[in-house]
């Protein structure tokens, strides 16, 4: 452990950071799936919060943005690691690659997953092998653009990047906010070992939702029957999926009763090869001391 990587470990056991809460020992590992040739924690640590993507409002994100420095984005890293989590999704860009180096470079061990962003989409055949050199079990073209793609009937395109992912030699992935998606993809039978499936079909077009709903929401939509929708999907598919926005962005975390139902849902729902991404922003509360408590206590049991 580098003389960075402790201090700042010591500065967490100290209680000065994360809402105050003391980090406690290095903890046992939580409940694991098989993932090819790795182990990965059931809870995945996210990196929305870290990148100001709060999917809230334009206010949440610039906090996001100034609360979510280097150091702290870090020690919150590093504090995972200590609770037990050993996998960690990220998004392919300039800012969480320096995440990345930083982490590593100060004995970080965490597996990683890549989402694919903006420019490794544009120019996949030049930046997918580099991505590739980072190690991650796999890569997944990015969600909203995979939604986009399906509702302009250009599903080839994100085909032609997974093959491209393909031939890097790492785990080919499809996220997506759309049962609708998974549902293509598997009566097309592509080339995917998993599957990046959001509770929350937040990408739904204002049309659509005036067809269904009759009426579209103010921003992003949140309907509390997508869970079960996805769910659904989930449970059809035999190739694992990694299930996100189990909290819808931060709307069910007004009390430890909503969260625990949230997590409790997630994990009675998905397959018992599934696992869940949640991102975290512990400003307020110790919420990786929570999240993986509601991991050890869900994740670890059989599926009702």
């Amino acid at each position: 452990m580098t003389e960075n990587s402790r201090r700042l470990f010591l500065k967490s056991a100290a209680g000065l950071t994360l809402a105050g809460q003391a980090a406690a020992a290095p903890a046992p590992l939580l409940p694991t799936v098989r993932f090819g040739r790795h182990e990965v924690t059931r809870l995945i640590i996210g990196t929305n919060p870290f990148c100001g993507y709060s999917h809230f409002n334009p206010l949440l994100d610039q906090f996001m943005r100034e609360y979510m420095t280097p150091d702290r984005v870090q020690e919150i890293l590093v504090r995972c690691e200590q609770a037990g989590i050993n996998t960690w999704q990220l998004h392919y860009q300039d800012k969480t690659m320096a995440f990345l180096k930083r982490y590593r470079a100060e004995g970080g061990k965490m597996n990683i997953f890549l989402l694919s962003d903006f420019e490794l989409q544009k120019n996949p055949r030049q930046l997918l092998p580099e991505a590739a050199k980072l190690g991650p079990i796999g890569i997944a073209h990015h969600g909203n653009r995979t939604d986009d793609a399906f509702h302009a009937g250009k599903m080839n395109q994100v085909r032609e990047f997974l093959k491209m992912v393909r031939d890097t030699g790492v785990m080919v992935g499809v996220s997506t906010h759309n049962p609708a998606v998974v549902d293509y993809c598997e009566g097309q039978d592509w080339d995917v070992d998993y599957y990046q499936t959001c509770f929350y079909q937040q990408s739904r077009l204002p049309e659509d939702q005036r067809e269904h709903f009759r009426e579209a929401v103010v921003g992003e939509p949140f309907f509390e029957g997508d869970p079960e929708r996805m769910c659904k999907m989930i449970r059809q598919t035999r190739k694992p999926c990694l299930g996100f926005k189990i909290l819808a962005a931060g709307r069910r975390v007004k009390t430890s009763a909503q969260v625990e139902e949230a997590f409790r849902f997630a994990y009675q729902n998905i397959k018992p090869s599934d696992c869940v991404i949640v991102g975290m922003c512990p400003r307020f509360k110790d919420e990786v001391r929570e999240d993986t408590e509601l991991a050890r206590r869900y994740a670890g049991r059989a599926n009702a």
